[in-house]
């Protein structure tokens, strides 16, 4: 994934916390606590201290935020004149929300999967037979909660709106308002930071400080963004303000999230740590080593070399395969990094690196959910 900065100034870049975002990813974790191990005692502890109502109403729009996220807790990045920024307090950035037209926030709200339409741009459902079909379907596919709520919001975008905004302002006094406290310095804290290795360093220096996932690509003038998804847009387009903005996020690991519809400025909604593991393995690498795994004949050998050092002739015996065969197996293996070999005397041996091997169930986690 990709996001084109051609010409653009440095000053446009933008580090900044947005209150709303934070509560959506807050939300999500409480959607989908499975994604976010790292945060258990807190997702089970306020799963359990809602009251019956708010939990309900939760559950009734999870779609917004559940498996896949909407737009709508970046309204900031629709709104030309807020250059980028978010609001300083929920309530701002509530503000900036119900600027939003309804066809626009439409659009955004029933955006709740990564369909491939996203970066081509669709008219909105509430003008567009076939886009309110697709976005119907989608909503179907997720349950009948889902559609109903989808309809409801088709049929009364305004009603539905408040609807929401109370449900924000609701999760604000049931449990958000303090974790907003907690976690504000933390975040202004790495945005200032950011900006100042930004300012200090420059581009690529701060993009690697944001995630090893981030990078640059000075050659094409590109942010380019490690993703299992693909997309692209532009942070040159006037009408929403050119720029980039940078929202870091206590809740957000394992996912990196990239706002990159048309007509919206881009967003890089990052998390500030990663509690698990640190420096996840790229997706090309974690790729890599999948794919090595995924042959029938290495596998039963990885049975064997997790155990203890085999040499190729041993291997070949063993699986009863010829010795070239096994060398080529070898390879896919040690070109993903899967194998430790050392020589002792005549003899070479191959052993899988447990350790390595170990991590990538935490490692797949990331890379599908970053």
């Amino acid at each position: 994934m990709w996001i084109d900065i051609a010409g653009l100034p440095v000053e446009r870049l933008v580090f900044s916390p947005s209150p709303l975002a934070e509560l959506g990813s807050a939300l999500h974790a409480l959607a989908e606590p499975g994604h976010h191990p790292g945060l258990h005692g807190w997702t089970t502890a306020t799963a359990s201290a809602l009251k019956a109502d708010l939990a309900d109403r939760l559950r009734e729009a999870d779609f917004l935020w559940g498996p896949t996220f909407s737009d709508v807790t970046m309204a900031f990045a629709a709104v030309a004149d807020a250059a980028g920024q978010p609001g300083a307090t929920l309530a701002e950035d509530l503000d900036l929300l119900d600027r939003l037209d309804d066809e626009l926030y439409v659009d955004a709200a029933l955006e709740i999967t990564c369909s491939s339409v996203y970066t081509r741009g669709r008219r909105s459902p509430l003008v567009d037979a076939e886009s309110r079909r697709m976005a119907l379907e989608r909503a179907a596919a997720r349950g009948p909660r889902q559609s109903d709520f989808a309809r409801r919001l088709l049929a009364d975008p305004p009603a539905v709106r408040a609807w929401i905004r109370r449900l924000f302002e609701d999760c604000d006094q049931a449990f958000f308002a303090d974790v907003w406290q907690r976690v504000r310095f933390q975040l202004a804290a790495d945005a200032r930071h950011k900006a100042e290795v930004l300012r200090r360093k420059g581009l690529a220096d701060a993009l690697a400080e944001v995630s090893p996932a981030v990078s640059l690509d000075e050659e094409r003038s590109r942010i380019v963004i490690d993703k299992l998804s693909h997309g692209h847009t532009t942070a040159t387009d006037p009408a929403v303000g050119a720029g980039v903005t940078f929202v870091p996020s206590s809740f957000g690991w394992p996912h990196m999230m990239v706002l990159h519809a048309p007509g919206w400025r881009p967003v890089i909604h990052y998390p500030v740590a990663a509690p698990e593991l640190a420096g996840p393995a790229s997706v090309a690498l974690l790729e890599s080593r999948l794919d090595a795994l995924a042959h029938p004949m290495r596998l039963r050998m990885c049975r064997n070399l997790a155990r203890t050092a085999y040499t190729t002739g041993e291997l070949a015996a063993v699986h009863e395969i010829s010795a070239p065969e096994v060398s080529r197996h070898l390879a896919v293996l040690r070109k993903a990094g899967l194998l430790q070999t050392r020589r002792r005397g005549r003899y070479v041996q191959h052993q899988l690196d447990v350790q390595v091997v170990a991590r990538l169930g935490s490692d797949f986690l990331e890379g599908v959910l970053r």
